[in-house]
């Protein structure tokens, strides 16, 4: 069993739930139990199983929320058995990127008897509440029941997500906020029963607005800080923020943090002699790698070659 890519010796899953985001390499049958529990806020697990499953598995939650599966690779109906409120589901071969959506409520169980793999997003109702009262919708009592159905939009932000779980550093806060808003923005309109379309601002910060949150966010180019606290000081909820960051902007309040840490790093770069090592956690990067990964997605080029080029002009 491999936690954030690190093994771990026979820990049981359920004590390895309070993680937001976490991989799970399961080789061993017996040390699978049989529930497993989430906690009170949105995670995203990884998981794979090269063994399949000695018993079956049941989802809880502490609070009320929906369970959004999307499978990673196909499983053959005769190998999956899935039951909700102890009652089997019918269910076709299931094609890899399909997806899953249910109440935790309903107690969903899956025995899966061959290798297989899945991310899982565990979306608290709470978060789902917020989102459509700031779309100024009612809140949803219900939410359609899907099983194995094709989602383009899950399938395409679980393909993108997949090489960064496990990944030391991934995400950061702001970037797992952005994460929850994008995922229950998508279920409460296409799951949820909405009375009437939802109603969506695009207008931008005020100035004052952008200030604090520029100041807030220049303070913290580690990424440690929640959406909810830039929020705050703008005097927006959540969603409502995120959407009049982009709006003034042009990208997400993650994203323009990741373009200030690269740009400090290219002045720490130009005006000092440290080591890229130093220079990535001074810039707020969580590694090196990280590091060289991010400023070549943005740049074009590795901080090393930035740096050797600038300094022979």
């Amino acid at each position: 069993m491999v936690r954030d890519g690190r093994q771990s010796a026979s820990m049981p899953i359920a004590s390895i739930d309070d993680a937001p985001v976490k991989y799970l390499r399961l080789n061993d049958p017996s040390s699978i139990p049989s529930q497993l529990r989430g906690a009170d806020a949105f995670t995203i697990t990884r998981l794979d199983c090269s063994c399949g499953l000695a018993q079956p598995i049941t989802k809880l939650s502490t609070v009320p929320a929906l369970l959004v599966a999307v499978s990673t690779t196909g499983v053959a109906s005769a190998d999956y058995d899935f039951r909700v409120d102890e009652k089997r589901v019918p269910t076709p071969y299931i094609h890899a990127f399909r997806s899953t959506v249910m109440d935790l409520d309903a107690r969903p169980s899956c025995w899966i008897r061959r290798p297989f793999g899945y991310l899982l997003f565990h979306v608290p109702l709470k978060g789902l509440d917020d989102i459509a009262a700031d779309l100024g919708v009612s809140t949803v009592e219900t939410y359609k029941v899907a099983v194995a159905e094709e989602d383009l939009v899950l399938a395409q932000l679980t393909k993108s997500m997949l090489p960064s779980v496990g990944r030391p550093g991934w995400p950061f806060p702001l970037a797992l906020d952005h994460l929850n808003l994008i995922l229950g923005a998508h279920v409460l309109q296409k799951y949820g029963a909405l009375r009437k379309p939802a109603r969506v601002s695009v207008g931008g910060l005020g100035p004052s607005q952008k200030r604090r949150a520029t100041e807030l966010l220049n303070e913290n180019l580690a990424g440690d800080i929640r959406l909810s606290q830039v929020a705050e000081v703008c005097g927006l909820s959540i969603s409502h923020f995120a959407r009049s960051f982009k709006a003034s902007f042009g990208v997400s309040t993650h994203r323009w943090l990741v373009q200030r840490r690269v740009e400090r790093s290219q002045q720490l770069l130009l005006e000092t002699r440290e080591s890229l090592s130093d220079i990535a956690e001074q810039a707020g990067f969580a590694d090196q790698a990280a590091f060289t990964r991010t400023f070549h997605q943005l740049v074009g080029i590795s901080p090393g070659r930035w740096r050797r080029d600038r300094q022979r002009r």
